[in-house]
């Protein structure tokens, strides 16, 4: 038996989004932009996918722009929004530092064009202080981006009142809401956001193809030119299939929502409390509340986390060291790094996070084989709990 508590990384497609898409590789392969009647099937396709994925997210259709994925979601909103306000003299940036990379870098990457960038540090229970970003903004920010819920550690962000501080001084806000979109309930009118992301394939669609709503009236740059696909804000024929998929699991996740974000919160409870008692030195990183129903990070004193993952894998179980898109890298987490977490805590740290397909046999299997493997790693190193 194979366990897989990685679903922050990436989550299987559900087969009625493989059926759908299976549909539309056969049925729907005229190009949306042409006029005749297999060219409206399919823009009639994306369509019904604009209002699904507004739906989930509480916007209009005509807010949603799909994109290759959350990376490039991230990038048309804080590059788009950037290059917009350029114009107007707002030429500052302000984001935190446990963001995605995908936001991280894309700041980065405008600094080193000119842009001026504020980095918000958090302090250990991993949420962003609305204090913080009012002492960081200035008459010249042009956008605050800020995400929804952290991918390694789960806190939820208080987004609403960060919007408000970034409003007040004319700037706009966007939330990467990756981590969050199918797993808790998104308003983007309540939230008060100008721009927020999403991803297909972290709520059960295919990888490639996510979304970012845009409050009407907010203008963007293009970051992709060429045609006048998704009313002039993303060029490229539409990626009729992946699209298909990421409104037929927005829909999914938004009738299943209320009863798995609680059967997901129970999991994940237990699964804490259990680790906890049967691992000595081992602790809950970030806050406990709010946090995604799904997700949990734990350290364990004493051990490497990359061998400790190793050793879980070799006894069928599934979990990651923190972000699939900075697998490789023997670096501590940057966002445990942000919470102020020492090197060694940082370094033997999991994130363990749960989907649909898990149950609690499955939470008491990983309470079987852990302690051992935990016990077994610290002898190696000579490591014994107490000992950092």
């Amino acid at each position: 038996m194979r366990i897989y508590f990685d679903h922050n990384a990436t989550t299987p497609v559900d087969p009625a989004v493989a059926e759908a898409m299976t549909r539309a590789l056969t049925d729907l392969f005229g190009n949306p932009s042409s006029v005749h009647h297999y060219g409206q099937q399919a823009k009639a396709a994306l369509d019904t996918a604009r209002s699904a994925v507004a739906a989930l997210v509480g916007g209009e259709p005509s807010e949603i722009v799909f994109c290759g994925g959350g990376t490039e979601a991230d990038n048309l909103a804080i590059r788009g929004a950037a290059e917009a306000m350029e114009a107007a003299g707002r030429t500052h940036l302000i984001t935190s530092g446990i963001e995605h990379e995908a936001v991280l870098n894309t700041v980065k990457a405008l600094g080193r064009r000119g842009w001026r960038t504020t980095v918000l540090a958090v302090d250990a229970s991993g949420i962003v202080s609305p204090d913080a970003v009012r002492e960081a903004m200035r008459d010249d920010t042009a956008l605050v981006s800020v995400m929804h819920a952290n991918n390694e550690i789960g806190t939820i962000q208080p987004v609403g009142a960060l919007a408000h501080v970034a409003h007040e001084r004319g700037a706009l806000f966007h939330t990467d809401a990756v981590q969050s979109a199918g797993k808790i309930e998104i308003d983007v009118r309540a939230l008060d956001v100008d721009l927020l992301s999403i991803s297909a394939h972290k709520f059960y669609g295919p990888k490639g193809v996510g979304a970012l709503w845009v409050r009407r009236g907010v203008r963007l740059s293009p970051v992709i030119t060429g045609g006048r696909q998704e009313r002039n804000r993303r060029a490229g024929t539409e990626n009729v299939p992946g699209i298909v998929g990421l409104g037929v699991a927005a829909a999914i996740a938004a009738g299943k929502l209320a009863s798995e974000a609680h059967r997901l919160a129970a999991l994940r409870d237990r699964l804490e409390a259990r680790v906890l008692s049967a691992v000595p030195g081992s602790s809950v990183n970030g806050a406990r509340e709010p946090r995604v129903p799904n997700t949990t990070n734990i350290s364990f004193e004493g051990i490497e986390a990359e061998s400790l993952l190793i050793a879980l894998d070799l006894d069928g179980i599934a979990v990651s060291t923190g972000s699939a898109c900075s697998s490789g890298t023997l670096e501590p987490s940057h966002v445990l790094k942000a919470m102020g977490l020492g090197p060694s805590r940082s370094q033997s740290s999991l994130r363990f996070s749960l989907g649909r397909g898990n149950t609690e046999q499955e939470v008491d299997q990983l309470v079987v084989v852990l302690p051992g493997a935990v016990e077994k790693l610290r002898r190696l190193t000579r490591k014994p709990v107490g000992t950092r």
